[in-house]
C-alpha cells in the first residue's frame, strides 16, 4: 500500500502540539487548566487542545501498524514477530530512557504506566489478533471503546474485581517507602482505541483516496455529533456529569471537560472525531505547511523521546535563573524536579518556549527521517 501522507501529518500536527502541553506542565507557574474554580478560558483550551494528542498517537500506532504490516511485504508469522517484540520493547523504553526524561530522577523512585507502554501493550494483544480480519479487530476495538465505561458499574475495589482493576482505571502501587508504579494509561480502554486504528487502516484506509476523505469527513462529524448528543443528555459516557456554572462561558467548558484517564467514550469521540476531520482535509494535499509536521510525523518515537529531555533541561536552565539552586528540587513520585516555592512563566511565555522546543527539533527530526529513509535495510532503525 501506498505511504498515506495525512497519517504522517496528522500525527506530526498531534505531537506538536503534545509538545505545548509538556511545556505547560514543566514550564508553566499556572494552576490546574481543568480546576473550573481556578483555570481561565484559554488556560482551559490550551490543555484541552492537547486531548488530541494521545488519542489520535495511539489510533494512529494502529493504523500504521496495518500499513507497514502489508507494505513490508512479509508473512504473518514474522509480522506477528515484530509487533511482540516492538511491544516489548516501547515497554522497556518507558520505564527507563523516557522515564528518565520525564522525571529527571536518576534514582528510579517513579515507574509510570503511560501512552508509551499503552501502544507496546497493544502492539502485543495485536500480534495476537493479526490473524484476524482488519473488520473484526475493527469490531472488537469498538466494542472496548463503547462499553469500557459501564464498568463503572463493577466494584472494583472489592476482590476479585480489584485485581483486575489497573486494567481499567488509575492505579498506584508503592513499591516502597520512596518508590511507586502507577498505572497512568490503563491498558484496555486504550487498546480499544489502537485496535480500531488498526481496523480502520485495513476498511477505511484501504479505500481509493476520494472514498478514503468522505468516509473520514463522514465518520468526524458523525463522532462530533453523538459526543454532543450522548453528552447534552449527561447519563452515560464520561463519569463526570457537566454542570451549570457561574456563566454560560464556564458552563461551556463544564460540558467539554471530559475525563482522559483513563479515556472516557466521549473523551474518545470528541479527540478522534477532530483527528478524523484533519485526517480527511490534509489527505492529498502537499505544501510547505504540511512537509513541515510531516518531518515530525515520520519519526514519532525520536521526536517524544527526544523534546521530553529538550523541556525538562530548559525547565532546569529556567529555575537556576530564577534563583534556585539544586538543593530546591524537589524529585520522586510525580515530581518533576520543581520547588515548592512558586516557579514557572506565564502563559505567553510557555508558548514561546513551546514554539522554541518545536523549532529546534525540526533540524533533528529532519535529519533522522532522512537517515531512516536512506538506511531501509537497517532492521533496527523500525524500533525507533
Amino acid at each position: 500500500m501506498k505511504r498515506i501522507n495525512s497519517v504522517d501529518f496528522t500525527r506530526g500536527l498531534v505531537m506538536v502540539i503534545m509538545a505545548l502541553d509538556h511545556t505547560r506542565d514543566l514550564i508553566h507557574i499556572g494552576t490546574n487548566p481543568t480546576d473550573l474554580a481556578a483555570t481561565t478560558p484559554i488556560l482551559f483550551f490550551t490543555r484541552w487542545i492537547t486531548h488530541l494528542c494521545a488519542p489520535t498517537f495511539v489510533f494512529l500506532s494502529g493504523t500504521s501498524a496495518y500499513l507497514s504490516y502489508k507494505n513490508q511485504n512479509v508473512g504473518l508469522k514474522e509480522s506477528r514477530r515484530f509487533m511482540l517484540s516492538r511491544g516489548l520493547w516501547l515497554i522497556f523504553l518507558e520505564f527507563t530512557v523516557v522515564g528518565l526524561g520525564i522525571w529527571f530522577d536518576f534514582k528510579f523512585r517513579m515507574f509510570f504506566f503511560q501512552v508509551i507502554s499503552a501502544i507496546g501493550f497493544g502492539f502485543i494483544i495485536l500480534s495476537f489478533l493479526m490473524k484476524l480480519a482488519p473488520k473484526t479487530i475493527l469490531i472488537i476495538g469498538l466494542v472496548i471503546i463503547f462499553c469500557h465505561n459501564l464498568l463503572g458499574l463493577v466494584p472494583f475495589n472489592q476482590p476479585p474485581f480489584s485485581y483486575f482493576s489497573p486494567l481499567f482505571g488509575f492505579a498506584l502501587f508503592p513499591l516502597s517507602a520512596d518508590t511507586t508504579f502507577a498505572v497512568g494509561y490503563p491498558p484496555i480502554p486504550w487498546l480499544g482505541i489502537m485496535l480500531a486504528g488498526y481496523g480502520f487502516g485495513g476498511t477505511v484506509f484501504a479505500k481509493p483516496q476520494a472514498e478514503r476523505k468522505a468516509a473520514l469527513l463522514k465518520l468526524g462529524f458523525g463522532a462530533l455529533v453523538l459526543f454532543v448528543a450522548i453528552r447534552f443528555v449527561n447519563f452515560y459516557g464520561d463519569p463526570v456529569p457537566w454542570s451549570a456554572q457561574k456563566d454560560g462561558v464556564y458552563t461551556f467548558l463544564s460540558f467539554m471537560n471530559l475525563t482522559k484517564y483513563p479515556p472516557s467514550l466521549l473523551f474518545t469521540l470528541a479527540t478522534l472525531g477532530v483527528s478524523f476531520i484533519i485526517l480527511s482535509v490534509s489527505d492529498g494535499i502537499k505544501n510547505k505547511f504540511t512537509d513541515f509536521l510531516t518531518v515530525y510525523g515520520k519519526v514519532p518515537l525520536f521526536y517524544y523521546i527526544i523534546h521530553w529531555y529538550l523541556i525538562h533541561t530548559l525547565m532546569f536552565v529556567m529555575l537556576y535563573l530564577q534563583g534556585f539552586s539544586t538543593k530546591d528540587f524537589v524529585f520522586g513520585p510525580f515530581q518533576f524536579g520543581r520547588p515548592q516555592q512558586p516557579s514557572g512563566l506565564e502563559l505567553g511565555a510557555t508558548y514561546a518556549v513551546w514554539l522554541g522546543v518545536v523549532l529546534f527539533m525540526y533540524p533533528l527530526c529532519k535529519w533522522y527521517s532522512n537517515y531512516k529513509a536512506a538506511h531501509k535495510d537497517n532492521k533496527w532503525l523500525r524500533y525507533l
